[in-house]
C-alpha cells in the first residue's frame, strides 16, 4: 500500500472521528487491572504536605535560577542560568500543569487551580482548553480522529520535530490560537472537545493571558531590554525542550485505535531528578489506568499492578532506543507496527471488563442489593440495601436495582447517601472512585460531585446526579428510587 493510501485523517472534523464513533473506540471500554479496593483507596489518597514541597522547591529553584541570570546578564554566566531557568519555566511546568489540571497534586482544589493557571500561562496553554483537552486524550488515548493530543501523526515529520524542540512551530501556532479565541473565533477543532457553555471562559482567558504578554512585550520596548521577555515570552520557547523531551516517550510510535493502554502508552524508569522534574509520570500506564491516583502514588500503584503490565523500559535511553526504530519505520510505513507483545493474563478479573458477575451483581465489591420488584414497587416500598452498620465511614458502595446502577455512601457519621451510581459526563461507576469529605470524585477524568445535593463541583462534570431516598427501619437501609416514571 502507498504512503499516500496509507495516510489518515487526524482532523477532529474529519470521517476518522464519525469512524470511531461507530466503531465503539470513542469514550470505549478500556483495560484494568484488578487492583483490591483497600489497596486503591489508599492510593488515591490525597494531601497538601507533598504537593506543597514540590511545587515550592520548583518556584525556589525558579527564582534562584531567575536571580542567578539577572546578576550574570552581560556576561557568559548567564547563559546556563537562563537555561536552568527556561528549563523549570517552559519544561518543568508542563507535569505541574497535568498534575493540578487532573486535581490530583493537592487534597485543596484550590491550590490546584492556582498552580494549574499559573503552569498554563507558562505554557502557552488556555486553562479551559487544555482542561477539555486532556479529558478527551484520557477518554481516547491515540484514537485517530478523536484525540487531540497525538503527537506524531502517520507518517511522522521528522522536519517539524527539531524546530518544535525550541517551539518554533507549536508555540506561535498556540498564540495564534489564543489571539482567534481572544477575539471571540472558536474553531471547530477546539468546539469538538469544549462544550459551547464554556465559549465564553475561553474568550476571557484568551484575552487576560495575551494581555500579559503583550504588558510584558511593551515593559521590553520602553526599558529597550530583552530581559523581561527572557523571563516571560521567549521562556516558553527556549525551554519547551524538557517537556519535549519528556513528552515523547509517553505514546510516541506506540499503537493507534487500541483500548488497552498497555499497548499505546509507555512506561519508563527514570533517575530521581527526572522523576521530580516530571512528577512520576514516567509511570504513564499507571496514570492514564488510574488518572485519580496522586503522582506521589504512581511508584506504588506500579508495584501494585506490574505483573498485570507489559516490562516497563528500563531507561530513558532504552525508551528512546525503541521510540526512534519505530518513527523511522513508520515514516517509511504509515502502517508499522512494533511487534505485538504477549499481554500478561492477569490473576484476578480486569477491574473493569469484569466487574459483574454472571448474575449482575457487583463481585469485587462490598455487599451489595438486589430486586426482582417493578421500578413503581421499588418506589413505594423500597428495597433493602443491607445493614446499616455494615456501610463504613467513607465507603462508596456500587448497588444495582432493576438493571440500574447506584450509589451509597456514608460521607459523614450520621449522613447515609443515594445517588445515581454512574459519573453524568464519563459514565464511569463513581464507586471506583474517591470519596473526599463530602465530594465524589470519578475515576476516569477526575469530576466531582457533592453527594449531599448531587451538583457537580469541578469539571468535567456538568450535570447534576440524581439523589434517591435512603433510610433506616430496624438497623436496615431502605433505598427508594424516586424519579421513577410509568
Amino acid at each position: 500500500m502507498s504512503m499516500q493510501a496509507a495516510r489518515r485523517n487526524y482532523s477532529l472534523a474529519g470521517p476518522e472521528s464519525k469512524q470511531a464513533i461507530e466503531d465503539g473506540r470513542a469514550n470505549g471500554d478500556w483495560f484494568l487491572p484488578f487492583v483490591d479496593q483497600t489497596v486503591m483507596s489508599e492510593l488515591t489518597a490525597r494531601s497538601n504536605g507533598r504537593a506543597a514541597v514540590d511545587v515550592l522547591l520548583w518556584l525556589a529553584l525558579l527564582v534562584g535560577s531567575g536571580l542567578w541570570a539577572f546578576v550574570a546578564w552581560g556576561s557568559w554566566w548567564s547563559v546556563p542560568a537562563f537555561a536552568i531557568y527556561g528549563a523549570l519555566y517552559g519544561g518543568a511546568a508542563d507535569a505541574r500543569w497535568h498534575e493540578c489540571g487532573h486535581g490530583t497534586a493537592f487534597r485543596n482544589q484550590r491550590a490546584n487551580d492556582v498552580v494549574y493557571y499559573f503552569a498554563s500561562f507558562a505554557m502557552f496553554r488556555e486553562p479551559t482548553v487544555w482542561r477539555w483537552s486532556h479529558v478527551r486524550h484520557h477518554s481516547d488515548t491515540i484514537v485517530v480522529g478523536r484525540d487531540p493530543e497525538i503527537v506524531f501523526p502517520r507518517p511522522p515529520s521528522f522536519g517539524l520535530l527539531i524546530p518544535n524542540i525550541v517551539n518554533l512551530v507549536g508555540g506561535p501556532a498556540l498564540l495564534m490560537r489564543m489571539a482567534r479565541h481572544a477575539l471571540g473565533k472558536v474553531g471547530r477543532q477546539v468546539a469538538d472537545y469544549v462544550p459551547a457553555s464554556e465559549s465564553r471562559k475561553v474568550v476571557w482567558e484568551a484575552r487576560a493571558f495575551l494581555g500579559v504578554h503583550s504588558a510584558v512585550a511593551i515593559w521590553s520596548l520602553l526599558a529597550w531590554s530583552i530581559l523581561p521577555l527572557l523571563y516571560v515570552t521567549l521562556a516558553t520557547f527556549y525551554g519547551v525542550w524538557l517537556a519535549v523531551f519528556f513528552g515523547i516517550t509517553q505514546h510516541a510510535g506506540l499503537r493507534e485505535d487500541v483500548l488497552d493502554h498497555r499497548l499505546n502508552t509507555r512506561t519508563v524508569y527514570m533517575n530521581p531528578l527526572f522523576r521530580f522534574l516530571y512528577l512520576n509520570m514516567n509511570y504513564h500506564v499507571e496514570h492514564h489506568m488510574f488518572p485519580s491516583v496522586p503522582y506521589r502514588n504512581l511508584p506504588a500503584l506500579h508495584t501494585a499492578i506490574k505483573n498485570q503490565l507489559l516490562p516497563p523500559k528500563p531507561s530513558t535511553l532504552a525508551a528512546y532506543r525503541e521510540i526512534i526504530f519505530a518513527l523511522r519505520k513508520q515514516r517509511a510505513n504509515p502502517l508499522f507496527d512494533l511487534p505485538l507483545p504477549e499481554l500478561p493474563s492477569p490473576s484476578q478479573p480486569s477491574r473493569r471488563a469484569n466487574a459483574m458477575s454472571n448474575d449482575g451483581v457487583v463481585a469485587w465489591g462490598a455487599d451489595t442489593a438486589r430486586s426482582t420488584a417493578g421500578p413503581r414497587a421499588v418506589a413505594e416500598q423500597g428495597v433493602d440495601l443491607g445493614a446499616e452498620g455494615d456501610l463504613s465511614l467513607g465507603e462508596l458502595r456500587r448497588v444495582e436495582v432493576n438493571d440500574r446502577t447506584l450509589l451509597m455512601c456514608r460521607p459523614e457519621p450520621d449522613l447515609i447517601v443515594l445517588t445515581d451510581g454512574l459519573c453524568t459526563h464519563g459514565n464511569a461507576h463513581l464507586a471506583d472512585g474517591l470519596l473526599d469529605g463530602c465530594f465524589v470524585e470519578c475515576p476516569k477524568h477526575n469530576g466531582r460531585f457533592d453527594v449531599r445535593t448531587g451538583e457537580p463541583v469541578r469539571r468535567p462534570a456538568q450535570v447534576p446526579l440524581r439523589r434517591h431516598t435512603i433510610s433506616v427501619v430496624d438497623g436496615r437501609l431502605i433505598g427508594r428510587i424516586t424519579d421513577v416514571t410509568d
